[in-house]
């Protein structure tokens, strides 16, 4: 039985992303891929926003920021919002032994996501989380999450693997 791991859509290779394109990384789909069942997950699009779409950011507070369409400052926060408070319930029964998100994406990124003030300056904090991934792991605390660009450093990829694998042994038992 293979291992069980959500992934940002946009990392297969789905044309799932505000342009229309795709973030593609080799490594997670063809060589971990060959070890894993990846589910795949694309929160803007699984909400109801379209591709394309207009670009979003995350404004406000680092600690609770909004996602607003970058150009007509149209709130998209209460739609992804209420939309993943559902989802990781419905990702339960999928029985997951860890997530792979997209870096610094509003939606996906686990850390350092820029969060813009109100004169259009990045937060320096760099402490942003994006709004899915928030959620996700304020739900799911134990499960290992990772981004593409943490499996880069062999250190953070072999702990993410040691903890997905463990993780797997305690759901077959």
């Amino acid at each position: 039985m293979k291992i069980k791991l959500c992934i940002s859509s946009c990392l297969l290779g789905e044309n799932v992303r505000y342009d229309g394109g795709h973030k593609l990384d080799g490594f997670l789909k063809n060589t971990l891929g060959t070890y894993v069942d990846y589910f795949s997950v694309c929160p803007e699009v699984e909400c109801g926003l379209g591709v394309p779409r207009e670009s979003m950011r995350l404004e406000g507070e680092p600690a609770n920021p909004r996602l607003v369409n970058t150009a007509n400052k149209q709130d998209r926060t209460d739609l992804l919002v209420d939309w993943a408070r559902k989802r990781v319930v419905e990702l339960e029964a999928e029985n997951i032994c860890g997530f792979i998100f997209k870096s610094r994406s509003p939606s996906c990124g686990i850390e350092r996501v820029k969060v813009y003030n109100g004169k259009g300056m990045a937060d320096k904090t760099g402490t942003g989380i994006g709004i899915f991934a928030r959620i996700f792991m304020e739900h799911f605390p134990l499960l290992p999450v990772a981004d593409e660009g943490r499996l880069q450093d062999p250190m953070l990829r072999e702990n993410f693997f040691e903890r997905i694998f463990a993780l797997q042994g305690e759901v077959r038992s």
